[in-house]
């Protein structure tokens, strides 16, 4: 029965809100809020990061990108409101060379579905078809912008939207929707506290100091940009900070004392770290790793990375990054491997295998077991 009230009366707008509610926390949501479309706020804050050029490499931002994440109106015609929605992803695990975010199955797919069996629960419950579209982090959006108008968080000085209850290792997905005039939708409340207070934990841990102040990346400083984004050569004073990460970084969230004390264990199956990932947290397991990834080839990384986020870089920038973390941390026993790459077909690679050779190796530790 999709009436939410007594029989032969509709749902008011305060049931039907909270029945759609129930539904996105029966589906798997951690987080959700509902928000009307217009500009956002953080419209100025957005168009001076650009001209300032921190985005980088990133053009996908600017440009007609840019002018869609002007008004959220504008991606999905007709469409008024959205349904915020956050899913979290293990901020208790680990860290590794790997950031906890791509160790396990692609976010994209999953959360999409699963939004979209939202939209077809309210297509239920209205009886009648919705014109709605999902969102999941690949759609012209600003995103943390439209969940902090949602409720679901503020803005750390990380940039990351934090919430007071789960911190802030969740991934955020959105259905966008025009319910018609004869629906009503109770909007959230923006989050409108700021509870950074006066910590800086987040903007002092940043090995490459890539924040330029509070709320301020520099994205062409920052460790995900450079192993992700990054479509050439890591410059050579940041390769050292790397350290031993390998795909992003998730340092500015692990300080974060809301992480420390509210973030929760992985609860979804497909988000647990794939076999070739899960010794990446040690020095040994990291360089395995990295040994790992320059010996591929295209069709054994198709296969290692198949429905994975990690395949956002290619092959090829897996294979720098290899190579600068095994110059970072790397033993005389990595050096072969290095050594392949100076013949690689790319000339990035070539190079950042030329840098790590240069660098100094340690021997091996010895084996602690008994002969």
């Amino acid at each position: 029965m999709r009436d939410g009230g007594a029989a032969g009366r509709s749902p008011t707008t305060a049931e039907r809100t909270r029945r759609l509610k129930a539904q996105a926390f029966g589906l798997g949501f951690d987080l959700v809020g509902i928000a009307a479309l217009g500009p956002p706020a953080t419209r100025a804050h957005f168009d001076a990061w650009l001209d300032a050029g921190l985005h980088g490499e990133m053009g996908y931002l600017s440009g007609e990108g840019a002018e869609l994440r002007r008004d959220t109106r504008r991606p999905h015609a007709g469409a008024t409101h959205a349904i915020v929605l956050a899913t979290q992803y293990g901020g208790r695990e680990p860290s590794g060379a790997v950031a906890r975010y791509a160790r396990g199955d692609d976010y994209h797919e999953l959360l999409r579905e699963r939004t979209r069996l939202l939209q077809h629960w309210l297509e239920q419950e209205l009886g009648r078809p919705v014109n709605a579209r999902p969102y999941v982090d690949s759609g012209p959006i600003l995103e943390r912008d439209l969940a902090q108008r949602a409720g679901l968080g503020w803005f750390g000085k990380n940039t990351m939207l934090i919430n007071p209850t789960a911190g802030s290792f969740f991934f955020l997905s959105s259905l966008f929707v025009d319910v018609g005039p004869d629906v009503v939708l109770d909007q959230d409340d923006p989050f409108a506290a700021d509870r950074c207070g006066s910590c800086t934990r987040c903007l002092d841990a940043c090995p490459t100091q890539a924040f330029k102040g509070p709320r301020v990346l520099d994205a062409t400083q920052c460790i995900s940009y450079l192993t992700i984004e990054l479509r050439g050569a890591i410059p050579e004073p940041l390769r050292e900070k790397i350290g031993a990460l390998l795909y992003g970084c998730d340092i500015c969230q692990e300080v974060c004392p809301w992480n420390v004390s509210f973030t929760n264990a992985l609860r979804e199956e497909a988000f647990r770290p794939r076999e070739l990932v899960l010794d990446a947290g040690s020095r040994e397991g990291t360089r395995a790793l990295a040994r790992e990834l320059l010996m591929m080839d295209a069709a054994d990384y198709a296969a290692a990375f198949k429905g994975s986020a990690i395949k956002r870089a290619k092959l090829w920038m897996l294979k720098r990054n290899a190579c600068v973390v095994l110059g970072n941390i790397g033993t005389s026993e990595d050096a072969p491997a290095l050594e392949a790459m100076l013949a690689h077909e790319h000339e990035v690679v070539r190079e950042h295998a030329a840098w790590a050779i240069a660098r100094p190796h340690p021997s091996p530790r010895p084996s602690s077991r008994p002969s």
